[in-house]
């Protein structure tokens, strides 16, 4: 197993280009208040300006009273922001695999404090491939996390199978939002255990596959310094690399 499963990112919103299908109107949602919320630690207040967690909120059409699946939850950074942005009348299930938990006992005493923080928070666990939504989701967000399904100690096919669950996962209309580390054009998957990366079309090729329709994307995270050739977590470009954000929907 290795060290990108603890990471969590930020990413943003801007222009997009986008594919056919029914848009959902976003519902207005005061995301500053979500940031301002008291309970979340000052480290990851201390993250905000490189993560634009508004502007992702944003851009994935996060609106009060949705039922939301923080796909790979990590330690909790984008889940504090769901509960306050979608509010009482919504809900947010933090879905930690438990594989990482295997890995790293940490991560459910990390899904345990954010669950009784928030009364709008579920934590839920199982199989990376087959998250166990209760309900149908309104949206679903994973930062960081969708080259994971293509580390070797997990099974050929698991990205496939996830991409499928997410799409079953949500209601017609629902939108599933995705931001990781760019691998270099045309190298597919063949990056995510060297070097924590993903080529944006594999997952496009990914998700389409599983019947979503790409719909936008955004630019806001891109750092035209990152040669795509770098770990992610070498401290040259830690912290910097070269993000996409896509946002998809199920029709």
């Amino acid at each position: 197993m290795h060290r990108t499963m603890i990471a969590l990112a930020g990413a943003l919103l801007l222009t997009g280009c986008a594919a056919p299908g029914a848009m959902r109107e976003a519902v207005p949602s005061d995301y500053a208040v979500a940031l301002a919320d008291p309970a979340r630690p000052q480290a990851e207040r201390d993250r905000d300006v490189a993560r634009h967690p508004a502007e992702l909120l944003a851009f994935a059409q996060v609106a009060p009273g949705e039922k939301v699946g923080d796909f790979v939850m990590g330690g909790g950074y984008f889940t504090r922001l769901l509960s306050a942005s979608v509010g009482p009348a919504g809900h947010v299930y933090a879905f930690q695999p438990a594989e990482f938990i295997a890995f790293r006992a940490a991560y459910a005493d990390e899904q345990r404090i954010v669950d009784q923080a928030y009364a709008n928070v579920t934590g839920i666990t199982g199989p990376f491939a087959t998250p166990p939504f209760p309900e149908p989701l309104d949206t679903i967000i994973t930062v960081q996390n969708f080259h994971d399904l293509y580390l070797r100690p997990f099974p050929a096919g698991t990205g496939a199978r996830a991409s499928a669950a997410l799409f079953a996962a949500l209601k017609p209309g629902g939108t599933l939002l995705v931001v990781d580390h760019i691998a270099a054009a045309g190298s597919g998957t063949a990056a995510a255990d060297t070097l924590h990366r993903i080529d944006p079309q594999a997952v496009k090729d990914a998700l389409t596959a599983a019947g979503f329709i790409f719909e936008a994307e955004s630019d806001l995270l891109h750092n035209t310094t990152d040669p795509h050739s770098a770990n992610v977590f070498d401290p040259a470009i830690r912290g910097h690399t070269d993000q996409f954000v896509l946002r998809f929907r199920r029709p």
